[in-house]
């Protein structure tokens, strides 16, 4: 009787706990990782900001970000409204899709926002939010891709200040605009899941954030002149 209200004692304390057995030697066993949390938090902390630190090295050599991308493959976006899914086609441009492929892989877009909102027409993005990663890429522009595929609604496309100058930023096609076809906007995909989310953004805005002063002073230029702006909080490819 004694040994059974112990373990219920023990069981009922437990529970509380949130732990899931009564024994003794499984109690002792917890005590060692409540006194390791500390220097666990410490370690996880540490690989975080190394890994960040590996990151940011990577988005500043745009040059060692140059691998083939996948003939088909799916790009998850998630951004403050919800998730976008979107098919990628090298067939349709293949220079387009391994820039776009190799910026998703060293994690470019995160905390990037949907700047130029332009109803019926585009979503515009890609603009780093930190200044230094911005001023890097500026200038690392890549070949144009001949246009193999309209420019249609939901389509995802590189834009662009001429021949062969893009960089990072893209646009998606808000509907069918086949007048950009002949200007050299070249489609790199197309979104399958979403466009519900692309239609419910936040458009108040339009055109008013100055690009210029994205590319110098970043989010903070963003967040302090349009705080209702919405934002990929992330990118990657699909498994």
């Amino acid at each position: 009787m004694k040994r059974s209200m112990m373990c219920l004692l023990g069981l009922s304390i437990s529970l509380w706990m949130g732990l899931s057995a009564c024994s003794p030697t499984e109690k002792k066993a917890a005590a060692p990782e409540t006194a390791k949390e500390p220097a666990q938090v410490e370690e996880m902390a540490k690989v975080a900001q190394e890994d960040s630190a590996a990151d940011m090295a990577r988005l500043l050599t745009p040059e060692t970000l140059n691998a083939q991308a996948p003939e088909l493959f799916n790009v998850e976006i998630e951004t403050t409204k919800g998730r976008i899914v979107v098919e990628m086609h090298r067939d349709w441009a293949p220079n387009g899709v391994d820039r776009f492929y190799n910026l998703v892989e060293a994690g470019f877009f995160k905390d990037i926002a949907l700047f130029r909102m332009v109803k019926g027409f585009v979503v515009q993005f890609g603009i780093h939010g930190t200044p230094l990663v911005s001023s890097v890429w500026r200038e690392a522009s890549i070949q144009d891709d001949p246009v193999k595929t309209t420019n249609a609604r939901g389509t995802l496309t590189f834009a662009t200040a001429g021949p062969n100058t893009r960089t990072t930023q893209l646009f998606i096609n808000l509907g069918d605009n086949a007048m950009l076809d002949n200007q050299g906007f070249s489609p790199i995909g197309k979104i399958t899941s979403g466009m519900d989310v692309v239609d419910a953004l936040n458009y108040e805005h339009g055109e008013r954030p100055n690009q210029g002063k994205i590319q110098k002073e970043g989010n903070a230029y963003l967040k302090e002149k349009f705080p209702g702006l919405d934002y990929i909080v992330s990118m990657k490819i699909a498994q």
